[in-house]
């Protein structure tokens, strides 16, 4: 898909209450609304919104050093959940769908945690790490979309697009395998 890419300022607080889902929703469908006003809604805009959830706490990006330790300890030797929100606004509707990945991490010793936090990798990260690069390292298992834990779900976003008429270079296939 031609794109370009316009960032949405919003405010990504935690409604009290508020379930990851909703809040992961939440975030895509208010990026995507930012945008379409920008626009004017003079073409589809796709907007995501991925969040690391466990214990049902969602993980944003670390603040500080103390924080993205935290997180680690926190992910080590445990099962977490990454949700993904996509939401695709076109003719004056949003459609938005949240997708769930299981990862597992192995257990991690502080040195570790340490080694990984004097990167540039998990600043910009929810749960503080990248599966895509060193962090992968963390992950001993996942079940589902490791597109998803990236960021961007391919496969649901590639359906969501097509769809709705928006044009992929790949059509997508006749009946939802998914």
């Amino acid at each position: 898909v031609s794109f370009t890419c316009q960032p949405a300022d919003i405010d990504e607080s935690v409604h009290a209450d508020e379930a990851p889902e909703d809040y992961v929703a939440r975030m895509a469908r208010e990026k995507a609304a930012v945008v379409v006003d920008a626009t004017a809604g003079e073409q589809p805009v796709l907007a995501a919104d991925t969040s690391v959830v466990i214990d049902n706490d969602i993980l944003g990006k670390p603040r500080d050093h103390f924080d993205g330790l935290a997180m680690l300890a926190r992910l080590s030797g445990r099962t977490h959940t990454v949700m993904t929100a996509i939401c695709l606004h076109t003719a004056n509707q949003y459609s938005c769908e949240v997708i769930s990945t299981e990862v597992t991490f192995t257990g991690l010793d502080r040195a570790s945690c340490e080694a990984y936090l004097a990167t540039d990798e998990p600043w910009d990260k929810a749960g503080g790490y990248a599966i895509q690069g060193l962090g992968g390292a963390f992950v001993s298992r996942i079940d589902g979309s490791y597109s998803n834990v990236v960021g961007l779900p391919l496969l649901e976003t590639w359906h969501l697009l097509a769809s709705h008429g928006v044009d992929t270079r790949l059509p997508a296939p006749a009946g939802d395998t998914r």
